[in-house]
């Protein structure tokens, strides 16, 4: 118990200490997101089930190229499979989907 709460003040002072470059890095990781859907605009039809695969493939692609880039690195060098690739995805894409709901609420209000 006191190890967790040391770790959740530890990464709030980090949170708290990073958040100028934090928002870079969250909207560098929205602009992808936004390039790809709008690349993909070009490939799939304009109906609902179009629209529906091209966000699906849009939300799935960034956490996964940001997971590969590490993973490939890694694997130049220890010629093995990046242990933790799961896990830096699903990061990604919690970041990303949290931050895909923000500013769909903040487009709404």
């Amino acid at each position: 118990m006191l190890k967790q709460t040391v770790a959740l003040l530890v990464l709030s002072l980090l949170v708290i200490l990073t958040t100028p470059y934090t928002q870079h890095a969250m909207q560098y990781l929205l602009d992808a997101h936004d390039w790809i859907a709008q690349t993909l605009t070009q490939v799939f039809s304009g109906g609902e089930v179009g629209d529906m695969i091209r966000r699906l493939i849009a939300l799935l692609a960034v956490p996964i190229l940001v997971g590969l880039v590490p993973a490939l690195l890694y694997w130049a060098i220890k010629r093995s499979w990046f242990p933790y690739f799961m896990h830096l995805v699903w990061v990604t894409w919690f970041l990303q989907a949290g931050a895909l709901l923000i500013m769909a609420k903040v487009a709404t209000s």
